[in-house]
């Protein structure tokens, strides 16, 4: 949406539900005299008109010849009771396509202007029900893939994160206080730093650190993880993919090279959302079609946060899965497949590097000899890594050791995240740069102090603090920043 063309209180309206067949769908409206120009399509215009704001009332919707469209109940809202902080309603009508699109014509040649992506919850920011990081929030809430993913971005909408940068602000403020105090009644001290109190500034950095350090982490819930099972024919990948998703979404079947293309979806593994590619069996073929699979799979593993290499134990490794591991870049995971037959792997003779796959379903660290195919010496850039990460022995048939496998995987994609659970945390690129920018300034302003700058270079330093922690929640956001916000919600919110 344009911000500069915005006009206030303009009558919009727009359809928040799916264009799907469904019990309900929901046409919403909002703005100046809303109420007025519904009445003029309902069949109890009086009672439409005189109900109080949080009341339902029931009706048909009638086009402009008096010909009834649908059977409906309309939700009405009075300002400054609603969600955009004006008058609404929302109309609940059957969920079928045709019938919501009907009702949402006529709204249009009713008065009602097209509401443009996410004017509804700007209309809300503008009429001060809500603040930016809540607005974000409720984005974050329509995306999220997981239980997880929802419930931090719910803090968010509830103000976890609101109520962290105000607590934040005011330790900055009340520094400036005392400051300001000391430039109108200056008194002789020994150095700058002795004329206000660091204690809060300091608690105030460790709390900007905290909230920068959370993004992460945050941004794996959020945007989810790439985890690619690759392997030779018939390892189980497809069987794995299955259980995994707990449907039957790829084809099994022991014929080798049925997987020829590559399948993706998404899946919740400890609570990250995780984008799962299914890929076809490494082998060398003469067949076209599936010698690009495989060139496929090899591109997939080559972007992944982490890898998944199945082996069948009862046939072990052989010298087209050393290749693959010697040659990964990505975090790897060896899993020993089909456990459910019984017996030991089969490693070959003169690769010896491996062990035998887990006698249960404990994890074990692989080591690498020198005769291996591979050394040390070869690790050239010195953040590759030779072995994998951890092994793992399964059953993609009966689900034995798939516990453990998430596990291993949920380590590789949290490794380097804080472990401490934040209060709050930061929900989008947006309000890390711009907390990161907070953190900044309100360190210099120690370093200003401590190197005997005037108290005038301390305030810019804490006012430029409080102006980036202004932009987190919208107190202070330019046009553009706003624009660009609210253009990816849809039409509905």
């Amino acid at each position: 949406m344009t911000i500069g063309s915005y006009t206030p209180e303009e009558a919009i309206s727009s359809i928040a539900t799916a264009l799907a067949p469904a019990a309900l769908g929901i046409v919403r409206v909002s703005g100046k005299n809303c109420i007025d120009l519904v009445s003029k399509v309902f069949s109890r215009p009086k009672a439409l008109l005189e109900a109080p704001g949080n009341t339902l009332v029931y009706g048909w919707i009638v086009n402009h010849s008096g010909e009834k469209i649908d059977e409906v109940m309309c939700a009405v809202y009075r300002a400054p009771k609603s969600f955009t902080g004006e008058d609404m309603v929302e109309v609940f009508c059957h969920g079928g396509p045709a019938v919501v699109t009907a009702i949402q014509n006529l709204m249009l040649k009713s008065g009602f202007r097209q509401a443009n992506r996410g004017e509804y919850t700007f209309r809300a920011y503008v009429n001060g029900k809500t603040d930016l990081t809540k607005a974000e929030a409720v984005k974050e809430i329509i995306d999220s893939h997981t239980d997880v993913s929802r419930s931090h971005a719910a803090g968010r909408l509830a103000g976890s994160l609101f109520q962290e940068i105000d607590s934040i602000k005011k330790l900055i403020l009340d520094t400036l206080a005392a400051i300001e105090v000391e430039i109108e009644y200056p008194e002789d001290e020994e150095t700058i730093a002795d004329t206000f109190d660091r204690a809060d500034i300091e608690l105030a950095i460790k709390r900007l650190q905290s909230l920068v350090d959370s993004w992460q982490g945050e941004k794996l819930y959020q945007d989810g993880a790439r985890v690619v099972l690759a392997g030779p024919t018939n390892a189980g990948k497809s069987s794995l993919f299955n259980a995994i998703l707990k449907e039957e979404r790829a084809i099994v079947s022991d014929i080798e090279g049925t997987t020829r293309d590559w399948l993706e979806s998404w899946a919740s593994i400890d609570g990250i959302p995780v984008r799962l590619f299914d890929t076809a069996g490494l082998r060398d073929t003469q067949d076209k079609i599936e010698a690009q699979g495989v060139q496929l799979t090899r591109n997939l593993a080559q972007d992944a946060d982490a890898v998944l290499y199945l082996v069948d134990q009862s046939l072990g490794l052989k010298e087209e899965d050393y290749d693959f591991i010697k040659n990964c870049r990505e975090p790897l995971i060896l899993v020993w497949n089909k456990c459910d037959k019984g017996g030991e792997s089969l490693p070959l003779a003169s690769k010896q590097s491996f062990s035998a796959p887990p006698s249960s379903g404990d994890n074990q660290q692989v080591a690498f000899p020198r005769n291996a195919p591979f050394s040390e010496e070869e690790n050239i850039d010195g953040d590759r890594p030779l072995n994998p990460q951890a092994q793992v022995k399964i059953s993609a048939k009966t689900g034995q050791g798939l516990k453990a496998l998430f596990a291993e995987i949920s380590k590789i994609l949290k490794a380097g995240l804080s472990s401490e659970r934040q209060q709050a945390g930061l929900g989008s690129a947006r309000q890390k740069e711009a907390v990161a920018q907070a953190l900044e300034a309100t360190k210099h302003a120690l370093v200003s102090a401590d190197d005997n700058y005037t108290l005038d270079a301390v305030v810019q330093d804490l006012e430029d603090a409080l102006d980036s922690l202004s932009e987190v929640t919208g107190d202070i956001t330019p046009d553009d920043v706003l624009a660009s916000i609210f253009a990816n919600f849809c039409v509905g919110k």
